[in-house]
C-alpha cells in the first residue's frame, strides 16, 4: 500500500509539473487561461463532491469569506505563474518557484506563532543567492522573473492560510471554494474594468488544452493529494512536491527544445536550490526522530 500510494504521489507531482508544460502549449493570454481554468475546475470539483460522493457543501459565513481571499491568493498565484511562462519560459517560472520556500520560512512562523528556523533562512539566503545568479545570467527574462517572484509570493501565501484552514470543513469544500471564489472575483474584477469581453477571445483548441489543464491536471491531483494524507506524512508530501520544477524543467526541456534552453549556470543554481530545499526536508526529519527518542 506504501509504494502504491508513493506511486501516486510522484504521479500527481508530475501532472503538477506538466501544468506549466500546457501553460504555454496554451496561446490564449494568462489572464483568460486563469479564467476558465478556476471555473472548469470548479465545475469538476462540485460534481465530484455533489454527484459522485454526494456530500454536502454547506461552509459558515465566516469560513466561505476565508476560503474567498485564500482563493484570490490562488488566483494571483496561476495568474503570475502562466504570465512569467507567456513572457519568458518553463524553466525561468518553475524555478522561481523554489523562492517559496523562503517565503515561507518568514511567514509560517508568524502566522503559526512558532520560532524562525535558522536553518530554513541560511536555506533562504542559498536560494535568493541562485536566483540573483539566474537574473544576472539570464537577464534577457527579467520580466518572467519578476514574475514568478510575485507567483512564488502568492504561493506561500495561499499555501500558510490553506494549512490554517483544513479541519474547519471537508478537504473538497476547501478547495472547491477557494477555486469556485477565486474565479468569482476574477470575474467581478474583469466585470468592472471590461475585461470580461476578452473572456470570448480563444479558440475551441485552447477551451479543449484548458479543459484537460482543469479537470486532469488541477481538480484531480488537488483531491487526490487530500486522500494521500491517509497513507503518507506530510512531510514526504512536502518533500516529493519539490521534485514539480525537476519534472517540469526536463520535460520543457525535451518537448520545446531550444526555447527551453538555457545556460550551465541556470542549471547549476537551480540544481543548488533544489537539492538545498531536499536536504533542509531532510535535515528537519533527522531532527525529528532525534527529538522523538529523547
Amino acid at each position: 500500500m506504501q509504494k502504491l500510494a508513493l506511486f501516486r504521489l510522484h504521479l500527481i507531482v508530475f501532472l503538477w509539473g506538466f501544468t506549466a508544460i500546457l501553460g504555454k502549449l496554451i496561446h490564449a493570454d494568462a489572464q483568460i487561461l486563469v479564467f476558465y481554468r478556476m471555473l472548469f475546475a470548479a465545475i469538476c470539483l462540485f460534481i465530484y463532491i455533489r454527484v459522485f460522493k454526494k456530500e454536502s457543501i454547506k461552509v459558515s459565513k465566516k469560513i466561505f469569506f476565508q476560503l474567498a481571499a485564500i482563493g484570490f491568493a490562488m488566483a494571483l498565484h496561476w495568474y503570475c505563474f502562466f504570465y512569467s511562462i507567456k513572457v519568458s519560459n518553463v524553466s525561468i517560472a518553475l524555478s522561481c518557484l523554489s523562492l517559496s520556500t523562503l517565503f515561507a520560512s518568514v511567514l509560517e512562523p508568524v502566522i503559526f506563532k512558532r520560532k524562525i528556523d535558522i536553518s530554513e533562512v541560511v536555506m533562504g539566503v542559498v536560494i535568493v543567492s541562485c536566483i540573483l545568479l539566474i537574473f544576472k545570467a539570464e537577464f534577457q527574462y527579467k520580466e518572467g522573473i519578476m514574475y514568478g517572484v510575485f507567483c512564488a509570493i502568492f504561493g506561500t501565501i495561499f499555501s500558510v492560510f490553506n494549512g490554517k484552514m483544513f479541519g474547519k470543513t471537508s478537504s473538497g469544500n476547501i478547495i472547491f471554494y477557494e477555486i469556485f471564489c477565486g474565479w468569482f472575483i476574477l470575474m467581478i474584477i474583469y466585470l468592472f474594468s471590461g475585461q470580461i469581453f476578452q473572456m470570448n477571445e480563444i479558440s475551441y483548441r485552447d477551451i479543449a488544452l484548458i479543459c484537460l489543464l482543469a479537470s486532469v491536471f488541477t481538480a484531480f491531483p488537488m483531491l487526490e493529494s487530500v486522500n494521500l494524507m491517509k497513507y503518507i506524512s506530510p512531510f514526504t508530501l512536502i518533500l516529493t512536491v519539490n521534485l514539480e520544477p525537476v519534472y517540469g524543467i526536463i520535460l520543457a526541456f525535451f518537448i520545446f527544445g531550444e526555447s527551453e534552453h538555457m545556460s550551465s549556470i541556470f542549471y547549476i543554481a537551480s540544481g543548488v536550490m533544489i537539492l538545498a530545499i531536499i536536504a533542509n526536508g531532510l535535515l528537519k526529519a533527522k531532527n525529528k526522530k532525534n527529538l522523538i527518542k529523547h
